[in-house]
Order: C-alpha cells, then sequence, then structure tokens
C-alpha cells in the first residue's frame, strides 16, 4: 500500500516561508492536496493538485501565498508557503484522491503523518 511522508515544517516568523513535502511510496495516479488542523479546530482544505498538474485548487485563505507543485518523477508534491501568518500555524497533512474536487470537499483515500508548522508573530 503506498504512504504519504511529510517533511519540512518547523518554526517560522510571520512573513517568512516553508516549503513542505510529500513523498509517495509508490505511484498513484491520484490528485494530490494539502490539509491542516490548528488545535481544536477543524482540520480545513488548503490546496490540491491533480497528477498531470493541469488542474489546481486553493482555499481562499492561502491564495496568492500558497503554490502547490509536484514532480511526478520524484513521486512528490510541494507546497511553498510564503507571506505566513500566524493564522497559519497548524499541523499540515498530505492527502490523496483520485479528483481535485472531491479533495476540495474533504474526502481521501490516503493521508500522511502531518508535519507541523507554527508562525511566530
Amino acid at each position: 500500500q503506498v504512504q504519504l511522508a511529510e517533511s519540512g515544517g518547523g518554526l517560522v516568523q510571520a512573513g517568512g516561508s516553508l516549503r513542505l513535502s510529500c513523498a509517495a511510496s509508490g505511484r498513484t495516479f491520484s490528485a494530490t492536496g494539502w490539509f491542516r488542523q490548528a488545535p481544536g479546530k477543524e482540520r480545513e482544505f488548503v490546496a490540491a493538485i491533480s497528477w498531470s498538474g493541469g488542474n489546481i485548487s486553493y482555499a481562499d485563505s492561502v491564495k496568492g501565498r500558497f503554490t502547490i507543485s509536484r514532480d511526478n518523477a520524484k513521486n512528490t508534491v510541494y507546497l511553498q508557503m510564503n507571506s505566513l501568518k500566524p493564522e497559519d500555524t497548524a499541523v499540515y497533512y498530505c492527502v490523496e484522491h483520485a479528483r481535485v474536487f472531491a479533495l476540495t470537499q474533504g474526502a481521501s483515500d490516503r493521508w500522511g503523518q502531518g508535519t507541523q508548522v507554527t508562525v511566530s508573530s
């Protein structure tokens, strides 16, 4: 079974940048997304990208600041996060599903373990 592994989280000051990576242990030809969950809050969709990279979706809260991309040769999806805000603090999870739209609605086939992102003010 394909497993997802996130990396790249850490502590950064407001206005700073981080790049998260999601490495899959195999090729699934699935869309991949990022979700986040802050303490005491519900899980929130962040961004998703189709296998081909031709279909991308972002949550309104991150549009213009975050960029999702993928390198299928490396089975890896990236989330470049710029202009980070304290409200971006959360555990970020990599998720797979067949379709980008389904990811935006919270559907998932596989989850990673998550990586902590903390943005200090």
